[in-house]
């Protein structure tokens, strides 16, 4: 079995060194849903809810949280992403797909970043339209890909 990195031989949570590794442009690319009404969506597509628009403050919301990504999860990196991109898909039956994309030149990967901003901008979506549907579904959400580094490129199987 593999020795897990953010464990140390005490068996203790730690973060992992990166000050040796090499500085490599990474990217990575994760989605999710949120399956809701035909109404809801409609009223979304349309910028109708009372709180405003909709998609715009998910946006940021999901940019916000690929940049705050090292102070919600304990063992992440700070970095200095270079762009982040969040993006949705409103022409599926019922539900609104979130796509985002994170880079950086750095020591370490932007996973991590990029499942916070989809998660966010989902979370978001929830928030400003839970005035007229509370029983929405967020599902799906996982790395679509992710490039650069030791590990090198991944992509998931069914993309």
């Amino acid at each position: 079995m593999d020795k897990l990195s953010h464990i140390d031989e005490k068996g203790a949570a730690h973060m992992v060194d990166v000050s040796e590794k090499a500085i490599t442009s990474r990217t990575a690319i994760a989605e999710g849903y949120i399956h809701m009404s035909t109404e809801t969506l409609n009223q979304i597509k349309a910028n109708s809810l009372k709180k405003g628009d909709v998609l715009a403050t998910a946006r940021i919301a999901g940019i916000m949280a690929a940049k705050k990504t090292s102070e919600l999860i304990p063992l992440c990196h700070p970095l200095a992403i270079t762009k982040v991109t969040v993006d949705f898909d409103t022409s599926l039956k019922n539900k609104i797909r979130v796509e985002t994309l994170v880079k950086v030149g750095g020591q370490t990967g932007v996973e991590m970043e990029a499942l916070s901003a989809a998660s966010t901008a989902l979370l978001t979506i929830y928030d400003m339209a839970k005035a007229v549907q509370k029983d929405m579904i967020i599902d799906g959400i996982r790395l679509l890909s992710k490039e650069g580094g030791k590990s090198g490129k991944y992509e998931a199987i069914d993309t």
